[in-house]
């Protein structure tokens, strides 16, 4: 009898880790023990955050005050840099479970009333935690093909860049394939369904995450939608629900993904298009939960993490609530980047990053801002920023987030200069 079975070796291991840590007998169970640590390590936001911070370099060296440079990127040595760190991740990550007392089954595992199946075998449990993620979703009407007709996975592999590529979607998947492939350039286009990229995002950051998209060479088509792609010959041809056809090099799909949910064989646990759970994670199977991208709350890898090591605590500690809320978000475009956290409260006051005294020395940083957000006693409530080093920047506002901070007391931080990290003091100021 185990007191603890994690399913699905994404950040579901450091629930596991932790769990083992306190004294507990657990298991992890995993399809592919050759690619543990989940999509994010193997096929997601570390191998795009490689291509990302090196393409970020590209972009830099584009400024007229440097030397003409012509095709820099050597692609095939950095893939080989990257599959080099992915499997020393894994190695890693492998060692510490086995350090920490986790033991490692691989196969394919089954959720039934009673317990866990896995290599035709049952497995009997206190606890269950699922955590098997999600696959990416490709309409009806398109078919990918792995080769020219193709999704983020294939995309992470390229070894040679095409001339042209169309994306299908315009999430975080699609804006930084965006800035990676037109920034290296590809003649790069995307497609999508609403008149802006993001009905979400502060009407004017959003109107600059489009502005420096052309500015980047990319060609935006909004109101849009793919209902059929399909290879002819050595070309792709897409038809629209509006419009003529067109034909292109290479399609992306980047539309979102689906919770993977497969493994419930109990029709004790409620499933709609994901694993339904309650602010604890927990299921509708006492002592069973879900976390990260299968129960659909949040599609982000350190989401996921703090979900496991939640719901860890809640069954070794006290029992508390995750705030969803106060966990970041961000879309590492180029040359400026976006994050958002929290709410957007009452209250909301801006600064332009071009009033910084750093400003001039990165490119581009003159159209940056940041949103503060501020309930009606003026504690912080939220941010929203779009500057470089966006996804460094929003863990100050995390920060203040949990620590329930209000403008007053957020004050007192003193920020070094000249730094981008000052656009925080200064919009504070300004409240």
């Amino acid at each position: 009898m185990y007191d603890g079975v994690f399913i699905g070796g994404g950040l579901n291991y450091a629930g596991a880790i932790v769990m083992a840590k306190r004294g507990k007998k657990v298991a992890l169970i995993e399809k592919n023990l050759n690619e543990f640590g989940g999509i994010c390590l193997h096929h997601g936001c570390i191998p795009s955050k490689n291509l990302l911070h090196r393409t970020k370099t590209i972009s830099e060296i584009k400024e007229d005050v440097f030397k003409s440079h012509k095709d820099p990127l050597k692609l095939t040595v950095l893939q080989n840099k990257i599959d080099k760190y992915i499997q020393d991740s894994t190695k890693a990550i492998t060692l510490q479970c086995k350090n920490a007392g986790v033991e490692l089954i691989e196969g394919e595992a089954f959720v039934f009333e009673d317990g866990v199946n896995v290599n035709d075998t049952h497995i009997d449990t206190r606890y269950i935690v699922i955590g098997t993620g999600s696959s990416t979703f490709v309409p009806k009407g398109i078919k990918t093909n792995g080769s020219n007709i193709i999704t983020s996975k294939e995309a992470l592999k390229l070894e040679k860049l095409p001339k042209e590529i169309i994306i299908y979607g315009s999430g975080a998947i699609g804006l930084e394939f965006a800035s990676f492939f037109s920034l290296n350039g590809v003649k790069t286009t995307i497609v999508y369904r609403h008149d802006k990229i993001s009905n979400k995002i502060h009407p004017q950051i959003v109107q600059k995450i489009e502005e420096q998209l052309k500015n980047n060479g990319v060609i935006l088509m909004p109101e849009n939608s793919i209902i059929s792609a399909q290879k002819n010959a050595d070309e792709v041809e897409i038809s629209f629900e509006n419009g003529p056809k067109i034909k292109t090099q290479m399609l992306l799909v980047a539309t979102g993904r689906r919770a993977n949910i497969d493994m419930i064989k109990t029709d004790k646990i409620k499933i709609d298009k994901k694993i339904i759970t309650d602010e604890y994670f927990q299921t509708s199977l006492e002592n069973v939960f879900a976390i990260g991208d299968c129960n659909g709350k949040l599609q982000l890898a350190h989401a996921a993490r703090a979900e496991a090591l939640n719901v860890v605590d809640n069954i070794t500690k006290n029992k508390k609530i995750l705030n969803l809320s106060n966990i970041p978000k961000f879309i590492y475009t180029l040359p400026l980047s976006y994050a958002f956290i929290g709410d957007k409260g009452t209250k909301e006051v801006s600064f332009p990053l071009s009033y910084l005294g750093i400003n001039g020395a990165v490119e581009e940083s003159n159209k940056g801002e940041v949103v503060l957000y501020l309930d009606e006693n003026d504690f912080i409530s939220g941010a929203e920023l779009f500057t470089p080093y966006a996804e460094e920047l929003i863990g100050i506002v995390s920060t203040a987030l949990a620590g329930e901070m209000d403008v007053n007391t957020f004050k007192k931080a003193v920020f070094p200069h000249p730094t981008f990290s000052e656009s925080i003091d200064r919009v504070l100021r300004k409240v």
